[in-house]
């Protein structure tokens, strides 16, 4: 198997299994979309198309562990608003990937950018929340956040804050909101394989990179089903948050910022 295995720099497995974990940490439900990070971390150490395309079925696979876990506890209402949505969000993401591939330094400034978007996003959420008083936002609203929820996902894999600006204002009980936005993120993912494979990233190689991580994912979201129940995420959050921040600068700026901790 390893044969068909392409040559990777030798930071690239630390910040794969890494970015994994963190995937299927995520995914259960500890840690405020920490997950969001796999994507620009990966694309330090190889070319963005290719980070984004590795992570897309190890995404797909933990969404299928987690979604056992909630079933039926979804809201199908804000699915039937934000699935069109990101329908059209896919499609937008899958034109800019395409016409951009061929400058990697533009996709990853992207990457950097939507990276630090998250991190302000998240350092804003409190007053965001306190802000978004309870109301249920009219149907255009939902769709426009579903576009750009679904643009994001395709780009990097960041398309919960989007998603969260729309449904927090609902105040649904936490595990509809959560069940409503694993069942929004599985059929998306899903979706949007059809745009990698005719882009050529589903490849035999990353496949087999895929296998090798897989077991990585499992890790990830029984470790992150454990700290749910033992464990408060909010030193977690911070620290994720601040590694995302300096993974985000350095790839906006072309400066080793993560080098300074070394």
């Amino acid at each position: 198997m390893l044969e068909f295995l392409p040559q990777y720099p030798p930071a690239f497995w630390p910040s794969a299994l890494a970015s994994v974990l963190l995937i299927g940490i995520s995914k259960a439900g500890f840690g405020a979309g920490v997950g969001v990070i796999a994507t620009p971390l990966m694309a330090l150490t190889i070319p963005t198309a290719e980070a984004a395309a590795l992570l897309l079925p190890l995404l797909i696979i933990s969404d299928f562990m987690a979604i056992r876990q909630y079933r039926s506890r979804f809201d199908k209402r804000n699915l039937a608003i934000l699935l069109p949505g990101a329908m059209v969000g896919v499609a937008v993401g899958w034109l800019f990937f395409d016409y951009f591939r061929g400058h990697e330094q533009i996709l990853k400034i992207g990457i950097g950018i939507l990276a630090l978007a998250f991190v302000l996003f998240q350092l804003l959420h409190a007053r965001l929340v306190g802000m978004l008083k309870k109301r249920h936002p009219p149907v255009a609203e939902g769709v426009m956040w579903g576009i750009v929820s679904g643009f994001t996902s395709t780009l990097a894999h960041v398309g919960s804050p989007p998603a969260m600006v729309y449904l927090l204002p609902q105040n649904l009980p936490r595990d509809i909101y959560v069940g409503t936005t694993i069942y929004f993120f599985t059929i998306t993912n899903v979706v949007k394989l059809i745009p990698y494979a005719q882009l050529g990233l589903l490849n035999v190689g990353n496949l087999t990179t895929v296998l090798l991580l897989l077991p990585a994912t499992y890790i990830g979201v029984r470790l992150g089903y454990f700290l749910n129940h033992k464990c408060s995420d909010r030193w977690f959050n911070i620290l994720i948050y601040g590694l995302l921040a300096l993974t985000g600068l350095q790839l906006v700026t072309g400066f080793d910022v993560l080098g300074l901790l070394r």
